[in-house]
């Protein structure tokens, strides 16, 4: 995605949002206008403004516009799958250190959130070849992320299929967004370079457990790390200060975990032991 011109063009997405902090996306077209229950707004008045100015619908209502972040476009996009949301995200960007130039596999493309995500951080040098079982899914992963980029991105490559059958190696990261991670670790490892990362992205306690145990005894990783992101708003208006009623808690768990070099076997990591193998 390259950088955004300076103003507003024809075919450009507009985030729109009213007094009281609703939002609309609205794709700009010459001629035409975007109706709400507080009056109808022309097109023609944001066309060739630059982003972050106020216009005024025809009942008088203010309206500030801006192009929509990546986060934005993620929860207002069409969705087949479940999109993995911006909190997770980001921390499978940072966590997993996806870098520009990077090499990444990505097993579930679903709708195609994070695959705009990753895709923005391999950057022009990198590349992401993503597999989904399911042609719906990918046909909606592909309209998602061509329709965020403007048009097909050179640096993807989407497969219909299992990561089992994948030929792809020497990669820097594999992102794994399945029900059953743990089957296709082998895969993971074969594919990685040593000191590469793997990231798993598991919905329940249960794929938790099997994915952290798979790591641990298939024996071409480091120790494991597990944890979960939880987003808490707060309402700061003036003296009035305190959390939001309402929270973004659990979503997902995230698995990290790093690839060893060939017949490296990792220390024993020492744990206290349980109370019941006393």
């Amino acid at each position: 995605m390259t950088r955004p011109p300076p103003t507003f063009e024809p075919g450009d997405r507009v985030q729109l949002s009213d007094p009281k902090g609703r939002l609309h996306t609205v794709r700009l077209e010459a001629g035409k206008s975007f109706h709400t229950h507080r009056g109808a707004i022309a097109h023609d008045d944001l066309l060739g403004r630059p982003e972050g100015i106020v216009v005024q619908s025809t009942s008088g209502t203010a309206y500030l516009a801006v192009r929509p972040l990546l986060s934005d476009y993620v929860l207002s996009m069409p969705r087949g799958a479940a999109v993995i949301y911006p909190k997770d995200a980001g921390q499978i960007v940072m966590m997993g250190d996806v870098f520009p130039g990077a090499r990444v596999i990505e097993a579930g493309a679903g709708s195609g959130a994070l695959t705009c995500a990753l895709l923005r951080a391999v950057g022009e040098q990198g590349s992401l070849v993503s597999y989904e079982r399911r042609e719906d899914f990918a046909a909606t992963a592909r309209a998602n992320v061509e329709s965020f980029f403007g048009g097909v991105h050179p640096r993807w490559e989407l497969r219909i299929g299992e990561l089992a059958d994948n030929d792809v190696t020497d990669v820097d990261r594999v992102v794994l967004d399945m029900l059953d991670p743990w089957a296709v670790i082998g895969t993971a490892a074969t594919a990685l370079r040593p000191g590469g990362v793997v990231i798993g992205y598991v919905a329940t306690v249960t794929q938790l457990s099997r994915l952290v145990e798979g790591l641990r005894e298939h024996g071409a990783f480091m120790e494991p790390a597990a944890f979960e992101t939880l987003v808490r708003p707060w309402h700061v208006v003036g003296l009035a200060v305190r959390p939001e009623h309402r929270m973004v808690a659990h979503t997902a768990f995230l698995v990290t975990a790093r690839r060893l070099a060939d017949g490296v076997t990792a220390p024993a990591r020492q744990r206290r032991p349980a109370k019941s193998a006393v």
